[in-house]
């Protein structure tokens, strides 16, 4: 086999020691580098407009090669210095000739771009990939955020206007709306108590029931849901004295709005002052009339004459007792002068303890109901009891349309929006933790917001890093490619131009 034929296959990794050992190079050639790099910078200092210099100083390490290509372009350049010798006369193609004359030396181009090509290979090379790997790793990233970032603010924003919903109110001012919709409460408790009549007919048959089971051991059934069904929804006061007041003076809302509900911290007022009007406080001592001063200091009591024991007169006395002793109870009109006050000026379905009362006996009533409805189910059964098959009985629908009655009642009445308000009403503290949530989830809104602007600003930076260091890749690994090819062809012809292949290369990357 030919000798001259036979390939030289050098690896990457051992290519520089290849060079000292062989001797193409000397060992301490890094020594006699800095000179001619100092020539370099010199020399570019001074350089002429050409379009193909500019493209092959952008971005690139000169090397040996390069100066090469530069005293090629040189001599169209500078080819009016030339003189009847061939030598130029021009400084820049002097300056050239000398960096290429001292890089020959000892083959010291050779050293140098072995040294160039291991580190593009080991290290530029590999490192922009892994920038760029790193960018779109990072790109992909943050585009993921900013769709889960705007996922979840949908998601709260959902729920703030499902809230908002159920309060029946726009979210804008939060607080100041919710305590404009007190005013509809009364309303909308009125109308609940004149939709409980249709239960009637199930309070009775809970009566019979409990008479039926209990005998003369019965009482009164749910006695305050009776109440509401004939009566509608009064005041306490009219169910605890069994009538109703002369004036109803309720205790007053005071609910403090926030700066962006109000101007100046104005509190709400719902109904009518209760404060009781002593005069004023300031009066002098001496301006109040204790009565006759002449009297010794005595209490005038106006024009009442006290009769003595034996004149005293008895028989209002007998005629109150022979009243009663017939059934008839004379009362005196009204309590405490016939005003509602307080808790007695609140209605049942808005005072929260006889709230709950009716709320109670319409679970009850229901648990009444179903299992009524499961004994008319099981009553064919012959393990049932005997007692059982004596009740007086209702049948599976009637008994299913006085359960979903007694549901829709109770449901309406326990209504989300319903109790949020009622909670509002009896409880400033309520009405400022409903306020807090509802403003942590548009504050959330906002928050997820911007992580998500932010998201998508920095998958645009990344997008755009991943984008500027690719042409750069691309210029390295074709600069390199050339680099590899230059430095095989130069160790050939010290071969006698065998063919060299430098393996783990450019072509392996």
């Amino acid at each position: 086999m030919d000798e001259s034929n036979i390939p030289i296959d050098i690896n990457i990794g051992k290519l520089q020691d290849w060079l000292v050992s062989r001797r193409h190079v000397n060992k301490e050639w890094q020594k006699s580098l800095p000179p001619v790099r100092e020539k370099i910078n010199g020399a570019l200092q001074d350089m002429p407009a050409h379009d193909e210099i500019a493209s092959l100083l952008a971005g690139s390490y000169i090397n040996y090669f390069h100066c090469r290509k530069i005293i090629e372009i040189l001599k169209e350049t500078e080819a009016d210095t030339k003189n009847l010798f061939g030598r130029y006369g021009s400084q820049r193609m002097k300056d050239w000739q000398d960096i290429t004359k001292n890089y020959e030396k000892e083959n010291l181009y050779l050293a140098e771009a072995a040294q160039i090509l291991v580190r593009n290979i080991n290290y530029e090379i590999p490192g922009l990939k892994k920038q760029i790997a790193k960018e779109e790793q990072l790109q992909g990233e943050c585009e993921k955020k900013h769709l889960d970032f705007l996922k979840n603010e949908a998601s709260s924003k959902s729920e703030f206007l499902t809230l908002c919903k159920q309060l029946g109110i726009q979210g804008d001012r939060i607080k100041k709306e919710l305590v404009d919709r007190l005013q509809e409460l009364p309303e909308i408790y009125d109308k609940i108590g004149k939709n409980l009549k249709p239960l009637q007919p199930v309070i009775e048959l809970y009566s019979a029931f409990s008479k039926y089971i209990l005998g003369d051991k019965a009482s009164e059934v749910l006695p305050l849901l009776q109440y509401v069904v004939e009566n509608g929804n009064t005041t306490v006061y009219e169910w605890s004295y069994g009538e109703p007041p002369l004036s109803v003076e309720p205790d007053p809302v005071h609910i403090e709005l926030d700066d962006e509900d109000q101007g100046a911290g104005d509190q709400i007022d719902f109904g009518d002052s209760n404060e009781i009007d002593f005069g004023s406080i300031d009066a002098p001592a001496a301006d109040i009339d204790f009565g006759d001063g002449d009297a010794g200091g005595e209490i005038d009591w106006g024009n009442i004459d006290v009769a003595s024991p034996e004149n005293i007169d008895l028989s209002a006395d007998l005629a109150q007792v022979s009243l009663e002793e017939s059934g008839i109870v004379v009362e005196e009109a009204g309590v405490c002068g016939g005003v509602a006050r307080g808790k007695d000026a609140l209605t049942l379905l808005d005072n929260p303890g006889t709230r709950n009362q009716v709320i109670d006996q319409l679970v009850e009533l229901e648990s009444f109901l179903k299992m009524r409805l499961y004994e008319t189910n099981t009553s064919g059964d012959s393990h049932s009891f005997s007692l059982l098959q004596q009740l007086p009985t209702e049948s599976t629908a009637a008994l299913s349309g006085m359960l979903g009655a007694v549901q829709v009642a109770a449901a309406k009445l326990t209504a989300t929006e319903i109790n949020h308000l009622h909670n509002v009403k009896h409880s400033p503290r309520y009405v400022d933790v409903l306020t807090a949530q509802l403003k942590q989830k548009l504050s959330l809104c906002d928050k997820l917001s911007r992580l998500a602007s932010r998201a998508a600003d920095q998958s645009a930076a990344a997008a755009t890093r991943a984008t500027q260091a690719r042409p750069v890749l691309a210029r390295i690994l074709q600069t390199t490619k050339e680099l590899q090819a230059q430095i095989e062809t130069d160790i050939s012809k010290k071969y006698k131009g065998r063919p060299v292949n430098i393996i783990g290369g450019v072509k392996f990357l």
